[in-house]
């Protein structure tokens, strides 16, 4: 991911002045920070264990950050505190898809329709490549948090882990007499990357925390 973004991001005539690599993760915050310091806005596609450093030395660099990384959502008060206290700026989200974040809104709605009639039980599945760690991935997490505000916390969530599967995931709504399944599937993770992108624009200038889902609430209003 981070080699796709830095490619897409000088296709679109951004400069990128640093890149960061897993080779340079034993480095102390403050020399990351230094790093860091003088860019607009950082993106960070790294792992969950990695993302309260990456949040630290940004805060620390007065940069604004881009957060892609999933696995650490039991971190994500930490994260806020500490953005909060640099009066920093960070942009995060389980998933940097467009789609899939309009796929959101369409799951919620679909969810409140199917809570209005009896007899429907709902699923998510979700399936990824083999690198993939988290499980279920956070986009799935999203999904049945936005369902169960109609239909209750026992979503049953199923993952999958093989081969390059970009991502898959299916939201179905599954009845004696019939199914219902909605699906989003990825390509490539071009989608990721033009999403990132479209955030580290938007962030610039700002103060908070931000949900992906923000930033498509502005764009759409447009």
């Amino acid at each position: 991911m981070g080699q796709l973004v830095a490619a897409e991001a000088r296709k679109r005539g951004d400069e990128v002045g640093a890149v960061v690599t897993s080779k340079e993760g034993d480095l102390a915050i403050d020399q990351l920070a230094e790093k860091l310091r003088g860019h607009d806005a950082a993106i960070d596609f790294s792992v969950g264990e990695a993302v309260l450093r990456n949040i630290e030395a940004c805060a620390r660099a007065r940069l604004c950050l881009v957060e892609g990384a999933t696995g650490w959502k039991q971190h994500e008060a930490q994260a806020k505190q500490i953005i909060n206290e640099h009066s920093g700026a960070m942009v995060y989200g389980a998933n940097f898809s467009i789609g899939v974040n309009l796929f959101y809104r369409i799951v919620k709605q679909a969810s409140s329709l199917f809570a209005a009639v009896d007899g429907y039980s709902p699923f998510i599945e979700e399936a990824h490549h083999n690198r993939k760690r988290d499980a279920p991935s956070g986009t799935a997490l999203k999904l049945r948090d936005l369902m169960s505000e109609h239909l209750g916390p026992d979503i049953p969530t199923s993952s999958t882990r093989a081969g390059h599967i970009p991502g898959t995931h299916r939201v179905g709504f599954d009845s004696e007499a019939d199914q219902v399944l909605l699906t989003h599937t990825a390509r490539s993770r071009q989608g990721f990357a033009s999403g990132a992108l479209l955030a580290a624009h938007w962030i610039v200038g700002r103060t908070g925390v931000f949900e992906f889902g923000d930033v498509i609430e502005d764009v759409l209003k447009k």
